[in-house]
């Protein structure tokens, strides 16, 4: 989602001329949003998660190192590099590579549509599920776990931009602040409104009232 967005990623200069290439070849150079700064950006809550700061999420929502996690990604902008932090915070980290055999991932090599069942089978089976930003897996997980009535939280894309621009935030505010702004998104129910996909809120449309 790096090159989807306006959003500055704190790579240093050499990333910024990467994204802008890259953002030129996929978009044309026509980003979303490319008018704000990465600040304000940030504030509104535009800008994807880093492996970083999802594993602070994480962690202030209370989740240790003994918690596996499974990153569902064909690849992470940044490589192994990018997610050293992430696994530091969370070294039972797993993904198709750890987890297939040799023979199970030459079957799959190369079939990004059978990459992505992989990694929508994974999050449907997961005790909690939580996405860096959205998007079309994202969506139709989302929905799909709330028909089913499993936990998953939704980041306070807004909230944690702000905080994460706060340089003299401490962890304990950080902690409480996160928890208090995800105390509603977590799963619970949410009606779907006008214009937004069925596939997301599948209340009212596809679950009956008891």
């Amino acid at each position: 989602m790096a090159a989807h967005s306006a959003c500055d990623f704190g790579g240093g200069k050499a990333e910024k001329l990467a994204l802008a290439k890259y953002r030129q070849t996929i978009w044309g150079g026509r980003v979303l949003n490319s008018q704000f700064t990465d600040e304000e950006l940030r504030s509104q809550g535009r800008c994807p998660l880093t492996p970083e700061e999802i594993g602070l999420l994480l962690a202030a929502l209370g989740f240790d190192n003994s918690t596996r996690l499974y990153l569902a990604s064909h690849k992470v902008y940044g490589g192994e590099a990018r997610i050293s932090t992430l696994r530091e915070l969370f070294p039972l980290m797993e993904n198709k590579k750890s987890l297939a055999s040799s023979e199970e991932r030459a079957h799959i090599k190369g079939k990004a549509s059978l990459l992505a069942a992989v990694d929508y089978y994974v999050g449907m089976h997961s005790d909690i599920f939580v996405s860096a930003s959205p998007g079309n897996m994202h969506n139709a997980l989302v929905g799909h776990r709330t028909f089913e009535n499993m936990k998953t939280i939704r980041p306070n894309m807004a909230l944690l931009g702000q905080l994460f621009l706060n340089k003299n935030i401490t962890w304990l505010e950080f902690r409480q602040a996160v928890a208090e702004g995800h105390q509603n998104r977590q799963g619970q129910l949410k009606l779907r409104k006008p214009k937004q996909s069925i596939y997301t809120y599948p209340a009212p449309d596809c679950m009956c009232r008891a």
